[in-house]
């Protein structure tokens, strides 16, 4: 498993939001501006453009040469650097994970469900085999975005919780 670095407290609070990582996730493949932003998650450009500024000053976001929008209105694409799958600690907080959560769920709101592939299954792992078994999740996940390509293929999101079943 790749080694990955803590978040500084400034990179956690970034992350602490819904919102923030939408943008994040938004702006994977492709540069968007606030006002791109602010429709797409149907919010107020304003209010977008503080977690805009917010990701940006923290280093999640890169901002992209300025482009003339429909009117000839200076406009500044913005594009996600990836800092946040290099980070470890990210998550575990319990204001980020709630924030994932937040995110996750508002994303899959706009989902079709017909379009949605679930699957819940829970297994008996070992205590002393538990740690193999989430880092090999890990290796998985970071083997296909290594290997994301995003000049072609769809985009697919993928939301992965562990949890004890009690």
């Amino acid at each position: 498993m790749k080694t990955r670095r803590q978040a500084t407290e400034a990179e956690a609070s970034a992350l602490a939001s819904g919102i923030r990582l939408r943008i994040i996730r938004l702006t994977y493949a492709e540069a968007l501006t606030n006002k791109e932003l602010a429709e797409r998650l149907g919010r107020d450009p304003a209010t977008t453009l503080h977690h805009v500024r917010k990701l940006v000053d923290t280093g999640f976001l890169v901002p992209q040469p300025a482009r003339r929008g429909n009117r000839g209105a200076k406009e500044i694409p913005y594009l996600s650097s990836g800092l946040s799958w290099h980070l470890s600690g990210v998550g575990h907080e319990k204001v980020v994970a709630e924030a994932m959560l937040e995110a996750y769920l508002a994303e899959i709101a706009e989902v079709p469900i017909d379009e949605v592939s679930q699957t819940r299954l829970v297994v008996q792992v070992p205590n002393e085999d538990l740690r193999e078994f989430k880092d090999r999740l890990q290796d998985l996940l970071e083997e296909f975005r290594r290997r994301s390509d995003t000049t072609s293929g769809d985009r697919t999101a993928i939301y992965v919780a562990t949890y004890p079943s009690r």
